[in-house]
């Protein structure tokens, strides 16, 4: 890996958006006045990872407020955990880096009413591993045909989920980086990618190829083709039209290997 890549994957997995969590009023008390918790979220993790601090925050000795019936909503959107942050954030405030305007990112906790018709709950961390671990496999067959995960052993897997959870670049990206390896080519099979559409809960998935029938480079401007008058986001921010999709899938992918795009009708 080169110097200037490994800076690249470093920044990106260091993005943090500010967050400021409040409790539903109907899980307070009466006269029961909590301050809001505040937080820098990682771009690259999942929400159920920061609840412990969310728990602590807003115990009550006489309320029952248990991590396992949590969840978090934005302006009444109940937030699906099993997105990561930065592609929750990308979607729903479609906000570029360099624009801080309505930050922070306000969010509500609540510990009642869970809305089972929208969200699955996260009822564990070995869910959210399991849930993150099929992610990569189905990641690697379409990049590798599934010649990588299967060829790793247990602790390899261990060190990817290990080096997520506690937000260790080193750790994490001392295995990534085979899931980013081409190889026999330079290029990937298919590059894998979720498309959040910001008017509605529906994520899609594309067949895209890095490469064209003609030989040549796949690029964003190729992905913004397919959804006309759209802005797309990715990791915050719009990259420029010549920039490849292979090169974006290196460098701008989330853990799950997945490009995380939020795609915004104007």
């Amino acid at each position: 890996m080169k110097d200037e890549d490994r800076e690249i994957l470093r920044e990106v997995w260091e993005g943090r958006i500010p967050a400021e969590f409040i409790l539903a009023e109907n899980d307070k008390e009466e006269d029961e006045n909590i301050p809001p918790c505040y937080l820098m979220l990682p771009r690259m993790s999942y929400l159920p990872l920061t609840t412990e601090k969310l728990v602590k925050h807003f115990q009550n000795k006489s309320k029952s407020r248990a991590a396992s019936k949590l969840w978090i909503d934005y302006k009444g959107t109940p937030l699906k955990w099993h997105h990561p942050i930065g592609a929750l954030f990308d979607k729903l405030k479609g906000v570029p880096l360099d624009n801080e305007q309505d930050l922070p990112w306000k969010l509500t906790v609540h510990f009642s009413d869970f809305p089972d018709q929208d969200i699955v709950p996260a009822s564990s961390r070995e869910q959210i591993e399991s849930y993150f671990m099929s992610c990569l496999k189905e990641a690697d067959q379409l990049k590798h045909a599934d010649r990588v995960m299967s060829s790793m052993q247990k602790k390899d897997h261990v060190q990817l989920w290990s080096g997520l959870q506690n937000d260790k670049f080193d750790q994490f990206w001392a295995i990534n980086r085979k899931l980013m390896e081409t190889p026999q080519s330079d290029f990937f099979k298919y590059i894998p990618i979720r498309f959040h559409l910001s008017d509605s809960n529906s994520v899609q998935q594309k067949l895209i190829k890095p490469v064209s029938d003609n030989d040549v480079a796949v690029t964003f401007g190729d992905l913004t083709d397919l959804y006309p008058s759209s802005k797309l986001i990715i990791q915050g921010i719009e990259p420029g039209p010549e920039t490849p999709v292979q090169w974006l899938s290196e460098h701008l992918s989330y853990p799950d290997n997945f490009l995380h795009i939020a795609v915004h009708h104007n």
